[in-house]
């Protein structure tokens, strides 16, 4: 069973136009808490981009073996 960490990221890789915590929170059925916490272990890996547009913050995969 993929990790919520896992999960997070293969919604990214799937989706490379970005997605905002709500997006994904809906897409996965995960608390935005819980997003918010493995997207914050994502971007410390350095696998993951944040844009922010205005009030929300896209997130896109950029790539790594992770």
């Amino acid at each position: 069973m993929k990790t919520k960490k896992e999960a997070v990221a293969d919604s990214l890789k799937k989706n490379p136009m970005g997605l905002t915590i709500v997006e994904i929170s809906k897409l996965l059925k995960i608390s935005r808490n819980t997003i918010a916490i493995a997207l914050a272990e994502l971007k410390g890996e350095d696998v993951i981009t944040i844009r922010p547009i205005g009030k929300a913050k896209l997130h896109y995969w950029k790539g790594g073996e992770k």
